[in-house]
């Protein structure tokens, strides 16, 4: 058994897959499956938007407690302690489905989630440097970003899909949801009981850390403080906070107009439907487009792709509008019609992304990408929040040509930026 463990601990494909593909589940199952949840429950898409919005909190104020997650433990204890607090707030999930006071119940452990989630994200980024040396790290990158692709595929895919099937047999929304959760839930004991047993303990993060409260937040104000002296800030922040802003209107109502039955103006997909439209082709759209935007970048730059970025991450949007108008039956329309919205957010997004990069470059570079990505959140967190009221206020096919309007804002933010044409670019001593 020890030669076991010791085979496996010096292997990252031991633990790099399955570390990531635990990243991603509990944030589809915030983001998204609450979404899906909820609507079957018969929330109001005011109400679910509201609610689910609120979520993206802890992603928004993660960098103010990540130096406490350097400072009190190990990333490894972060990462098997948090997972098993996923475990647990899947099962509160699960537990309070069936219950009178299921809004409340359900909301409050989606919020223990969120945190932990949260917190698992700081640990494991972390402990992928620590484990791994320069040369495993630039090789399992991808590997990483599959593994979380798989998650996202498994969780809005397969497990709604499932919920969709247990429905047909146990004749009940709230038990075959209940069931679901519960399987999650199994899923993360399972987690932690092999990452307790099988993540390496690297000497770097077992490390006693000396620093105290007071120089933490010292070292904090002084990142915020470099963080807005750098050249362009306020065009660098409006563009953080507004690139994505259409986006941050789409994500949630697309999904209930997926799901919303065809009287209330939706398509009335099923949770199966659902889980192949966008669970799995959605996601493989988002992936290819992901992936194709990162070599165009790379091979001429930043600046040479970024405005054809910016078109495809708006113009695809046209896509809701339609369906809004012609409701479509036809599943293969309907799943083409996301592809394309997803691939284009995708490609799109790659920019977003790469300029967080770009503006996080100097001093404190760490700290500041941390911030970028909480601008990040902050941008899908307050569109979210009255998304839903919006809707209801003016219906599905109003809503969605709203949203186009919207991206013209996408193209304003972004004429203001100034970006180096070589960033990006991949150099001639990195290609020999």
């Amino acid at each position: 058994m020890n030669k076991i463990k010791q085979r496996l601990t010096t292997s990252p494909w031991a633990w790099v897959p399955t570390l990531y593909f635990a990243e991603g589940v509990p944030y589809v199952a915030v983001m998204t499956i609450s979404l899906i949840l909820y609507k079957r429950l018969g929330l109001s898409n005011t109400d679910i938007t509201l609610y689910t919005s609120w979520l993206y909190l802890p992603w928004v104020i993660k960098p103010l407690w990540s130096p406490f997650v350097d400072m009190l433990r190990t990333k490894r204890w972060w990462i098997v302690t948090m997972q098993l607090l996923i475990g647990a707030a899947l099962g509160g999930v699960a537990f309070t489905i069936p219950a009178s006071w299921w809004l409340q119940g359900s909301l409050f452990f989606f919020w223990m989630m969120a945190f932990a989630s949260a917190t698992h994200d700081i640990a494991a980024d972390g402990f992928y440097m620590m484990g791994l040396d320069e040369h495993e790290q630039a090789y399992f990158v991808g590997i990483r970003s599959t593994f979380y692709r798989i998650a996202t595929i498994f969780s809005s895919g397969l497990l709604v899909g499932l919920a969709g099937a247990l429905q047909v047999i146990t004749r009940s929304i709230r038990y075959s949801w209940s069931l679901v959760f519960y399987l999650m839930a199994g899923l993360f004991i399972a987690f932690w009981l092999y990452h307790n047993w099988v993540l390496p303990k690297p000497d770097e993060d077992n490390e006693k850390h000396t620093k105290t409260v007071s120089a933490i937040w010292s070292e904090f104000r002084q990142t915020v403080v470099t963080f807005f002296q750098k050249p362009q800030v306020w065009a660098g922040i409006c563009f953080m906070l507004f690139y994505r802003m259409p986006e941050g209107l789409l994500a949630k109502i697309s999904a209930l107009f997926l799901v919303d039955a065809p009287h209330n103006g939706g398509l009335g997909l099923s949770d199966g439907e659902y889980g192949l439209v966008q669970g799995t082709v959605g996601v493989i759209g988002l992936t290819i487009g992901g992936i194709l935007g990162g070599i165009c970048a790379s091979r001429d730059g930043l600046k040479r792709w970024l405005w054809p970025m910016v078109i495809a991450i708006t113009l695809p949007d046209v896509v809701y509008v339609v369906l809004s108008y012609l409701l479509p039956s036809d599943l293969f329309v309907i799943s083409t019609c996301v592809f394309i919205e997803q691939f284009g957010y995708g490609f799109g997004f790659s920019a977003y992304m790469l300029y967080l990069i770009y503006y996080s470059q100097g001093e404190h570079k760490t700290s500041h990408y941390a911030l970028c990505t909480a601008f990040m959140a902050l941008s899908m967190m307050i569109p979210g929040l009255f998304a839903g009221a919006l809707q209801e206020a003016v219906g599905y096919p109003l809503f969605f040509i709203i949203v186009m309007l919207a991206c013209s804002m996408t193209y304003v933010v972004t004429a203001f930026l100034k970006i180096d044409p070589e960033f990006g670019k991949k150099k001639e001593s990195e290609s020999k």
